[in-house]
């Protein structure tokens, strides 16, 4: 069965595409901020004990790789400080098969590591 559309049914066939189209409009709207919300802030700080269970390591381990500075953290007293996100970084880059870097890291990666003494020559 074809449905024919005339001119005077034109009108009605516009209001119900605008109509779908504003639908449309409200639901990418509503996925966009339930995507922002969503996403949880990983760079929160942890006390060692916290990391200990977080990596499923042993408290003496934790204590040992902090201080041979294999793993990322701060000490600004007495206590050391870790942050989830760099403990997951951490992770990640020492798999024996690591995730790929974006091109950003890699270039900060490469900018961080390349540090030389300044040219006596270009002070002058």
């Amino acid at each position: 069965m074809t449905n024919e559309l005339t001119f005077n049914d034109l009108p009605q066939v516009v209001a119900e595409l605008r109509d779908e189209v504003i639908g449309m409009r409200q639901m990418l709207t509503s996925l966009q901020k339930d995507k922002g919300q969503r996403k949880e802030n990983t760079h929160r700080p942890m006390s060692v004990e916290e990391a200990a269970e977080y990596l499923k390591i042993p408290l003496r381990t934790l204590y040992m790789k902090l201080g041979n500075g294999t793993i990322p953290a701060t000490k600004p007293g007495k206590r050391y400080v870790l942050y989830q996100d760099e403990l997951d970084k951490w992770l990640e880059c020492n798999r024996k098969n690591p995730v790929p870097l974006t091109d950003e890291e890699q270039n900060a990666a490469i900018l961080a590591s390349n540090r030389r003494k300044p040219n006596k020559a270009d002070w002058r």
